[in-house]
């Protein structure tokens, strides 16, 4: 295994590239949000890197950005806003530090010039240094539930609610999982920058994991108006991609990319006029070719592997038939569910077991895709889409008020806005229709 470079740039962009002056017509408050989507995980990375101080990095940015929400609104936007909310970061940690120095507490930590700290402090290039965040958060020293999980908080920003969601787990919990870790990182000095090759090979599962994960958190959101957060998504392909270039024979690393662009592939056609566009619907013409072939290039070549390759292998396998197929009716469901069957047996994942599910169904008779979802409820609590998909079975296969009141608990467990609208009409159909077509 072989790192090819120290170091790697996504998008190498200036600041003043990435963030151009807001149009006039853009509110103050929606330049905020899309600066942000687009530049924290770079912004808290860069801190770190010139700061050493995690702890106060992150709290120094979202200052900034707070400073922001109060002033950009009556003042405008910056024609750099990146670079504004840097140096407004910036010398907030840079002020702690010195607060810190000057009491004689933590002198050593002065790690910063100050000579950085100008009216004019602002970076030409804002380097991007995510994938080190990201191998700093899987460090081997931090708890294994945790890794992931921070790496997805600082590296893309993501909510906590949103993290403990993909981890089923209650907020509270990760928010204490996250606390935990951060003063881990800082108490026991764990280093931002790359690891020695021996070291990263030990961590590459846990980043690919991670990457997949952020990939997840923006192709499925489980709150809020957007079905697809395609910035977010698109940003953890990215990650992908520089990772392939510092690792392209590592097996786990080739088939996350492949995974990620095969499934990013099919964003456009996922929501149409704000409703959602369920797999079958699709209009596969919207579909990014390009991106399919090269997903494909990347699994071709790809053998049995072990471990978490092996797993990611698998889902792109599935992906990859999806890819494939010109139309619903050449999906090729009884590999799909055989994947799915041997994935289920390495994890044990009750959201494996929901995707068997439905290829089962569809592969079978929806009959046996129901018999699947048996004892789902309690190894998914609080999961909409166990009762979603049992909903959509129990209407194929007659069986209505079952269908009927599923619907009414995905309904109420659902807590994306376009998702939930799109189960309130599959509901009225059924109520309407007194079944569903496929």
């Amino acid at each position: 295994m072989t790192w090819k470079s120290g170091r790697s740039s996504i998008c190498p962009k200036t600041l003043d590239e990435s963030c151009s002056a807001a149009p006039p017509e853009t509110p103050a408050e929606l330049r905020i949000e899309e600066v942000y989507r687009a530049e924290w995980g770079r912004l808290l990375a860069l801190l770190v890197s010139r700061t050493r101080r995690l702890d106060l990095a992150e709290d120094g940015l979202a200052e900034a950005f707070a400073r922001a929400a109060a002033r950009w609104p009556i003042d405008g936007t910056p024609a750099n806003p990146a670079g504004w909310l840097y140096t407004t970061a910036h010398r907030q940690v840079v002020g702690r530090i010195r607060a810190e120095a000057i009491a004689g507490r933590k002198a050593p930590l002065l790690a910063v010039s100050p000579s950085w700290v100008r009216p004019d402090d602002v970076p030409v290039e804002l380097e991007d240094d995510r994938l080190h965040l990201i191998l700093l958060c899987c460090h081997p020293a931090l708890p294994s539930e945790s890794r992931s999980a921070l790496a997805l908080r600082l590296v893309m920003g993501t909510s906590t609610e949103e993290i403990a969601r993909l981890f089923l787990v209650s907020t509270a919990t990760m928010a204490a999982r996250l606390t935990r870790a951060k003063k881990k990182i800082v108490q026991a000095g764990i280093p931002l920058g790359g690891p020695f090759e021996d070291e990263f090979g030990l961590r590459l599962d846990e980043v690919c994991r991670t990457v997949y994960l952020a990939f997840t958190a923006g192709y499925a959101p489980g709150t809020g108006p957007d079905l697809l957060r395609a910035d977010l998504a698109g940003d953890a392909v990215r990650l992908a991609t520089v990772l392939h270039t510092l690792l392209p024979e590592a097996a786990q690393v080739r088939a996350t990319l492949a995974l990620l662009l095969l499934q990013h592939a099919r964003r456009a056609a996922r929501v149409c006029d704000g409703a959602l566009v369920t797999l079958a619907d699709q209009d596969r013409s919207l579909w990014r070719q390009e991106e399919i072939r090269a997903g494909l290039r990347l699994l071709d070549g790809l053998h049995t592997e072990v471990g978490y390759a092996e797993e990611v292998r698998l889902q792109a396998l599935i992906a990859a038939e999806h890819a494939r197929a010109i139309a619903p009716e050449a999906t090729n469901w009884a590999m799909i569910a055989s994947h799915y069957a041997t994935l289920e047996a390495m994890t044990g994942s009750g959201i494996i077991r929901l995707n068997r599910a439905v290829a089962v169904a569809e592969a079978e008779s929806p009959t046996a895709g129901l018999a699947l979802l048996v004892g789902l409820e309690e190894i998914l609590p609080g999961n909409h889409r166990v009762a979603a998909v049992r909903a959509e079975l129990a209407s194929r296969a007659g069986k209505l008020e079952l269908a009927q009141a599923s619907y009414r608990t995905a309904i109420s467990l659902c807590t994306n806005e376009i998702e939930r609208a799109h189960l309130i009409t599959r509901l009225a159909a059924l109520r309407t229709s007194g079944s569903l077509e496929r």
